[in-house]
């Protein structure tokens, strides 16, 4: 990027993985929370072994803290102390890229130091230090859309990590609140966010997209079956990837459970994704 260039990158790498709305396919999976080394060694090992039999790129997803948890009495994570160690172990041992949310501008140099990616939790998206200190780390920064936010207003806030130097910038689709507890998809926001940004990789997230925030009471509700309607309907669309939070138990994971995808049902769906992004993208994305 040179000094007058600050338009994002049109192709986003992550070690071997690239993020590009023209490129294959690529995915960020992994558990919401990050509930222990071996827990997610063995989830990140075995989505690993997906990857590859499928042959597609991976970026292992958890969170050491779940800030915005409905209630204060639900579990929030082992807090980034606890998270580095795993993080880059993960990076080490399987070779994998890996993706962690930050909520304080504190946490990003921190963060950055043991993961390829640094992701903007959706109601912060608008926090300008936050995206300011993730973006100066050098690493890719993922913005997840707000839920409140228009996709063309994407724009201003890909301008804020360009600005301050960095041109990795990854923008997210997770849907928009739609009255109480209910989220809806606009297939529209996909190319829009593409185009408002200047060409910067679009990722859907296809199981926050199926959330009922605050719908338990306590917790996030969830309706897990749509996730691969939505999905098939992202990639058909056009996008650089997609963000499927699985589990291996999900009706017993301390958060986002009845949004994620067993983990053993993920190698059919995203090698159906594989095959629907093969016929966009072979048909140039136009009807």
């Amino acid at each position: 990027m040179t000094e007058t260039d600050l338009s994002p990158g049109a192709v986003v790498r992550a070690g071997d993985v690239a993020f590009a709305n023209h490129l294959p396919l690529a995915l960020i999976a992994g558990p919401c929370q990050l509930e222990g080394r071996n827990h997610a060694l063995e989830i990140a090992a075995a989505l690993k072994e997906m990857a590859q039999g499928l042959g597609i790129g991976l970026v292992f997803k958890s969170s050491f803290d779940k800030a915005n948890r409905t209630s204060g009495a639900t579990a929030r994570g082992v807090g980034l102390d606890e998270a580095l160690p795993v993080f880059a172990e993960i990076r080490e041992t399987l070779g994998l890229p890996v993706l962690t949310d930050v909520h304080e501008a504190e946490q990003c140099a921190r963060a950055a130091q043991a993961v390829d990616v640094l992701q903007i939790p959706a109601f912060l998206c608008r926090q300008t230090d936050l995206l300011l200190a993730a973006a100066r780390t050098g690493r890719i920064v993922n913005v997840k859309k707000g839920q409140f936010l228009a996709p063309w207003d994407m724009k201003h806030v890909a301008a804020k990590v360009t600005e301050a130097g960095n041109p990795n910038v990854i923008v997210t689709e997770r849907g928009a609140s739609f009255g109480y507890n209910t989220l809806v998809s606009d297939m529209r926001a996909l190319p829009i966010m593409a185009q408002v940004t200047g060409g910067a990789p679009v990722v859907f997230d296809a199981t926050h997209s199926v959330q009922q925030p605050g719908g338990q009471g306590t917790t996030s509700g969830g309706q897990r079956e749509f996730v691969s309607v939505l999905a098939r309907a992202a990639v058909a669309v056009g996008v650089a990837g997609v963000f499927i939070e699985t589990h291996p138990d999900p009706d017993r994971a301390p958060s986002d459970g009845p949004n994620m995808v067993p983990l053993h049902r993920m190698p059919q769906l995203i090698e159906e994704l594989m095959a629907y992004d093969r016929i966009t993208k072979r048909a140039g994305g136009k009807d």
